[in-house]
């Protein structure tokens, strides 16, 4: 654990007090109103030392540490992309500040394409496994042996069930797929979706992964939800943009809060 870690840990608990949070939510956009909904406090990123400065619209830079559903929770209102800056380990701090909390689970939501007509714009897709098409990884340079961290079951599937179960009880529809990372920003070609489709992606996108490797480096248990937001390049005639995209996240971000929310209830 860094120095600067452990002083945002004392900063955050003088301010939030001394109960661990029970999960932490990263929300991709969208959701970003979500952290207005907790009951505590709001520290801006800015205020946070060595926090990315998350710098899309769409995305809520503050920390929320509070109560949402009556659950105690930390929830990331914006995350920082590797194409801002050219980090792949970009969330490293924010991630050990909530494990340092005492924080042992980790929700991550993002905006993704799909790849499969059975989850169109507008759907949600949980994910079961990734693939880092980029062939980045967060965790170069760093020095210990706790480096080489299995991924075997990266996603983990009690928690992955937990969320089937509470969006089961809302009557929303959550299948399972594979997240392909591609480390934007352009979007991807047609021809790049088909080669995704090939190897086994049913979504592509442009975070979560390394925030998921970076959270299992940790021990934290993970597990993440798209919203889908568009077709993959050539699947569709719809034109794709970063304004398309915050268009129409807010149609899957509604039933993903109502998911989120019924899972905070249960626990």
């Amino acid at each position: 654990m860094s120095r600067n870690a452990e002083a945002l840990v004392a900063l955050i608990r003088e301010q939030a007090g001394n109960a661990p949070p029970l999960v932490g939510l990263i929300l991709g956009s969208g959701l970003g109103h979500l952290a207005y909904a907790v009951e505590g406090v709001a520290i801006d990123y800015h205020d946070l030392p060595g926090f990315p400065h998350a710098g899309v619209s769409g995305h809520n830079p503050r920390l929320m540490v509070g109560t949402l559903e009556g659950a105690r929770v930390a929830v990331f209102g914006g995350r920082s992309h590797y194409y801002e800056h050219g980090r792949a380990d970009a969330m490293r701090l924010p991630l050990e500040v909530l494990r340092r909390l005492g924080c042992d689970r980790v929700i991550v939501t993002n905006a993704a394409g799909s790849l499969r007509d059975d989850i169109p714009p507008g759907g949600l897709m949980m994910l079961s496994d990734h693939i880092a098409f980029t062939g980045l990884n967060p965790l170069i340079g760093e020095p210990s042996e706790a480096r080489f961290v299995p991924m075997t079951e990266a996603h983990d599937p009690a928690l992955r069930a937990a969320l089937a179960d509470a969006a089961k009880a809302e009557g929303v529809d959550l299948p399972e797929g594979v997240y392909g990372w591609f480390s934007g920003p352009s979007f991807e070609t047609p021809a790049e979706i088909r080669a995704a489709r090939i190897l086994g992606a049913d979504a592509v996108g442009m975070s979560t992964v390394p925030e998921v490797i970076l959270a299992r480096f940790l021990g934290l248990k993970v597990a993440a939800v798209s919203v889908i937001t568009n077709m993959g390049a050539g699947l569709s005639s719809e034109a794709i943009s970063h304004e398309h995209t915050k268009a129409m996240a807010p149609l899957g971000a509604e039933k993903l809060e109502r998911v989120l929310r019924r899972y905070l209830r249960s626990i």
